[in-house]
């Protein structure tokens, strides 16, 4: 398992009390779902509902998460496997000018 930097951002780092923790995890989804347990308020700004029948979760369509700077999106997804060292930015949509 890997242990992993995780930096939060916006209002999820202000959800969570902090902006920068260290979990373990073999893949994203692993770091997600610890995230969302020692956080249960970040639960529904990171994840829709469950699905009913798989009980897997989905990531919010508007929440990115990257890995060393590259989004998961174009990795693989939530089964992106995990390095020690690894950095993972967990960023909620954010608008401005």
């Amino acid at each position: 398992m890997a242990e992993v930097k995780v930096k939060l951002f916006a209002n999820l780092r202000e959800k969570a009390g902090t902006s920068e923790l260290q979990l373990s995890g073999e893949k994203v989804i692993d770091i997600l779902l610890s995230l969302t347990e020692k956080y249960p308020e970040l639960k529904l700004l990171i994840f829709e509902e469950l699905e009913r029948e798989s009980k897997a979760p989905i990531m919010c369509g508007s929440i990115n998460v990257l890995v060393n700077g590259n989004n998961i999106r174009h990795l693989d997804g939530l089964d992106t496997l995990l390095s020690d060292a690894d950095e993972l930015a967990v960023l909620p949509p954010v608008s401005g000018g």
